[in-house]
């Protein structure tokens, strides 16, 4: 490059300043000045770096919470699951039982026309009795 300066690699990109000197800026790919970082943990630390300023970190110094967290998801979630296979089944069972009480309406109403048929044979009979 012109001048033997480099850009930084990764997402960032350097800009002039609209007032027409040589003022730069690192921009993050979202369009927003990079912020600068520094290396808190391993074998880089104190390094710093250019980072986006809408990434933020939160330092999670105890895992169990979020373990602890998982564990009551994946526990509502059991339930849950069971709680559905309860209903379907007791839903199969109120589904069975309603077509047993139509099977049921159905043979009363048999019932009854078979009477009514049976009555009406019976007076039909008996008046002919009585005009004998």
């Amino acid at each position: 490059m012109a001048g033997g300066r480099s850009l930084p690699l990764g997402s960032a990109r350097s800009s002039s300043s609209s007032r027409g000197g040589l003022y730069t800026t690192t921009k993050c790919s979202c369009g927003l000045d990079a912020v600068v970082r520094i290396v808190k943990k391993g074998h880089n630390i104190g390094s710093r770096f250019y980072g986006c300023p809408k990434w933020l970190w939160v330092d999670c110094t105890n895992g169990d919470d979020l373990r602890l967290e998982i564990f009551e998801r994946d526990t509502t979630i059991a339930e849950l699951e069971m709680l559905n296979k309860f209903l379907e089944e007791k839903l199969k069972k109120m589904q069975g039982q309603w077509e047993n009480m139509e099977v049921v309406q159905q043979l009363k109403e048999e019932l009854c026309d078979m009477r009514t048929e049976s009555s009406s044979q019976l007076v039909l009979s008996y008046q002919k009795k009585l005009q004998m």
